[in-house]
């Protein structure tokens, strides 16, 4: 170490924050964002200018692309070769791009995320946008800088005739900083520009009516006004973007949905492969094939469906499920004044305006100057005309050049230009013919001279020529809108039979609480006495549905579960079903009181709720309807100590009949209990005694006959009786006896059931012993019987239960 070295001695954070801040700079204004006026990052422009330089325009033959890779890393921009072959092969990608700035022969990409072919093998050369973009450079319209060797200068930005960075936008990441600026159609953005220019005033709204949203080169749909509205506002905003589907019709009743433009940025091949894994793991339901079928003329993806199927639905699972939908961020952020800044759609016209007013003027006035000097030069020459045999004398009188230019200036007055002009004259150039055009050019030239004055003396002109320009931009390069804008943001509805195998299955539920659903297969292979099941449990209800169908379990503490049926556990018929505390968090007292299936959760039928303490509510399916699973819901609000006896489901043109332990029954219609909310406690059903509670209620549709009732006794006495036997009367009454009166031994209803055809019910006693009843077997009662005795209690212990012997109902079979 030499002596006399010196050293700061800095803190770490101070060394660090100093070069990070630095590099922060460098990379957000020297690579990863936009300029604001001419919409291009630093590589960008380098390669455009490097083509430019070395003449590779649109007018003439294409380059090897290593060429200009070479130049402008040579002699611009001192990076890798692949970064800027990258930025140039994206200035070619029609994808990528709504305006390509670079045309490109060979493999370029494409838009299933190919790479391109190697530089060594494709051409390039400018478009003529891009042409545009460059054009009046040479007029000193714009600054130079020095390149990073010092060995030539670089523009600090393009004269930019078109707008390019609202027409084709930008993408970028920097250091605390991202840009998203959208493309938009050329002919749009002219117009807006040109509005502003007529009406500095003028209003948002007005300019979304001439720029109505983006213009992706992908096409496409942007759905939401508002969004827009807000990210033309503030620079930032979101908005709906989906790809454009058609649904076309097929033979044999089918249909396919063929898809022709797919959101920005979206990599097709990926697209695609994602919809066949939705087909192949049956995510979702009816698509048969997916086939890309995109070649030359454009592209093309069809999504072939089964016969049948739900085709909208199945577009909404797609639009909801991949990358054919999705949300596209504005973050409209660009360097303006040398400052990365969020700029509105205002801000990005006016940048734009205030970049070609400099322009513009800085064009004219190069213009102006050139004319001057070139009218002073020709007149000049015509003054030279009129004195030519003198000049012609003089000049072969004179020693050399320099001589014959002094003795011209000394003797005519002609200035250094005009006698430099004079002596380096051509002799054809002394015909008439030739004085007669000197004339001329000086009349034209006096007439641009005015025109240049005029325009550098007067905004207003200076705005007539901006906009001509733009006029004639928008003629030469005019575009149709490709991407369709629509104000709403459509939504997504999805069938749950789009997104779930149809399959019949037979679901049973027990009163503890095991739930399963088991195949028909699995069930017809067994039998009844095969049904796993606990001791103390017994089978509550046993469903065929579908798997696109729900079932609500109800429990005895007035909550419920809606399973979807596809949701239960698939388990053989010989194997115990899974708790329901595995699948939703119930209570460990906590049993289910039914199991009702549900297909659609309509508003005109009705659940209807039994309580313990003589409660009923009423309210309307649709309340019920959730795709919430893992908690139970309340299903009605009990009171303390109260308890859901039962629940059913009706159409409301259904009588009720209710009993209690006491052996009152009561009997009216179900139009006397107000529907009400899914949380309500409900009103009175019945007229309790303070010992006394229901033991359980039946409903039966108002028109029936003969509707006959079965109770049991905890005596085991059981009889069959007939509603009728009763008078009809009204709710929250005491009721009628429908049991004998005893003082010795008095008997109490342990299950009240409506009888049905075949239908075999089990009495439940002390010892766990279950004796079967036939109620047809009984003969009919009246209300004063206490039936038949059926169990001997001396030796079973009494009867605490009744439940009917469960058989496999058909869909929806039990909506009574």
């Amino acid at each position: 170490m030499a002596t006399g070295e010196k050293y700061l001695d800095l803190p770490l954070e101070e060394v660090m924050g100093d070069r990070f801040g630095r590099y922060s700079k460098y990379i957000i204004q020297e690579r990863a964002l936009p300029d604001a006026r001419d919409g291009l990052k630093p590589v960008q422009r380098r390669i455009l200018y490097a083509m430019h330089v070395e003449k590779n325009t649109h007018d003439k033959a294409y380059r090897k692309s290593a060429k200009t890779v070479g130049t402008v890393i040579g002699n611009y921009h001192p990076h890798g070769d692949s970064s800027v072959y990258e930025a140039m092969v994206r200035l070619s990608q029609t994808w990528k791009v709504r305006e390509p700035l670079i045309e490109m022969h060979g493999n370029n990409g494409s838009i299933d995320g190919d790479p391109p072919a190697a530089m060594r093998y494709t051409e390039a050369r400018l478009s003529a946008v891009a042409s545009e973009l460059i054009r009046d450079i040479d007029k000193e319209t714009v600054d130079y800088i020095p390149n990073f060797d010092d060995t030539t200068d670089e523009p600090v930005v393009m004269p930019a005739r078109v707008p390019n960075l609202l027409i084709n936008g930008a993408t970028g990441i920097s250091a605390g900083y991202a840009t998203e600026i959208p493309p938009h159609n050329l002919d749009e953005v002219i117009d807006a520009v040109i509005e502003r220019l007529n009406n500095p005033n003028v209003s948002l709204e007005k300019l979304l009516t001439i720029l109505k949203g983006p213009d992706f080169p992908t096409g496409g749909i942007v759905q939401g006004y508002e969004g827009l509205k807000k990210a033309y506002e503030t620079g930032k905003g979101k908005v709906i973007l989906r790809g454009n589907a058609t649904i076309e019709s097929m033979r044999g009743n089918r249909e396919q949905i063929v898809i022709d433009q797919i959101p920005y940025d979206v990599n097709k091949a990926l697209l695609v492969k994602r919809f066949d894994e939705l087909r192949i793991d049956r995510k979702v339901e009816g698509i048969a094939e997916v086939r890309d079928e995109s070649d030359r003329t454009g592209l093309r993806i069809v999504i072939e469906l089964k016969k049948d199927a739900d085709s909208q639905g199945v577009l909404h699972y797609l639009y909801k499920n991949t990358d054919l939908q999705i949300t596209y961020n504005f973050n409209m952020v660009a360097i303006k004044d040398k400052t990365p800044k969020l700029l509105g759609l205002v801000d990005l016209l006016d940048s734009y305006i205030n970049h070609q007013k400099e322009v513009v003027t800085k064009k004219t006035a190069f213009d102006l100057q050139k004319a001057e000097k070139r009218a002073h030069i020709v007149e000049g020459l015509i003054k030279a005309v009129s004195v030519l045999d003198e000049l012609i004398q003089l000049i072969r009188a004179s020693s050399d050049k320099q001589n014959a230019k002094e003795r011209i200036k000394d003797r005519f007055g002609f200035t250094e230009e005009q006698a430099e002009a004079i002596v380096m004259l051509q002799l054809y150039r002394l015909t008439n013919t030739d004085i007669t055009e000197l004339e001329k050019e000086a009349r034209e030239l006096n007439q641009a001279i005015n025109e240049y004055r005029a325009i550098l003396d007067d905004e207003k002109k200076l705005l007539q020529v901006i906009k001509k320009d733009l006029r004639e931009m928008k003629k030469k390069y005019t575009t149709e809108r490709f991407t369709k804008i629509e104000e709403k943001i459509e939504e997504l509805k999805i069938n749950v039979e789009v997104t779930i195998p149809s399959e019949d299955v037979i679901v049973s539920v027990t009163e503890h609480g095991y739930v399963k659903r088991t195949s028909l297969r699995s069930y017809g292979a067994s039998s009844m006495e095969d049904f796993m099941r606990k001791d103390d449990d017994h089978l509550l209800r046993l469903l065929e549905l579908n798997t696109t169908d729900h079932v609500l379990l109800f429990t005895n503490h007035g909550r419920f579960v809606p399973m979807p049926v596809y949701q239960l556990p698939d388990i053989r018929w010989k194997d115990l079903g899974q708790h329901l505390s595995n699948i939703s968090a119930i209570d460990k007292d906590e049993i289910i009181v039914d199991a009702i299936p549900i297909r659609e959760f309509s508003n005109d039928k009705y659940f209807t709720f039994f309580t313990k303490k003589g409660m009923i509510k009423r309210s309307t399916v649709d309340l019920y309807q959730s795709q919430r699973f893992t908690r139970p819901l309340i299903a009605v609000n009990l009171k303390k100590e109260d308890e859901l006896v039962n629940v059913y489901l009706s159409d409301g043109n259904h009588d009720i009949f209710i009993a209690t332990n006491k052996g009152y029954g009561l009997w009216y219609h179900e139009s006397e209990v107000t529907p009400v909310g899914q949380r309500a406690a409900g009103v009175k059903s019945i007229q309790l005694k303070e010992d006394e509670y229901v033991v359980n209620a039946v409903m039966f549709d108002e028109l029936e006959q003969d509707v006959q009732l079965f109770i049991a006794t905890q005596r085991g006495a059981c009889k069959r009786m007939s509603v009728q036997a009763i008078e009809k009367s009204s709710r929250a009454k005491k009721g009628t006896l429908i049991l004998r009166t005893l003082k010795a031994k008095p008997h109490e209803l342990k299950g009240l059931q409506r009888i049905k055809q075949d239908t075999s019910y089990l009495l439940i006693t002390e010892q766990n012993e279950q004796l079967t009843v036939m109620p047809l077997e009984l003969p009919i009662s009246d209300r004063y019987s206490n039936g038949s005795y059926i169990a001997d209690t001396d030796h079973t212990g009494e009867v605490i239960a009744m439940y009917p012997a469960v058989s496999l109902l058909q869909p929806f079979e039990r909506e009574e």
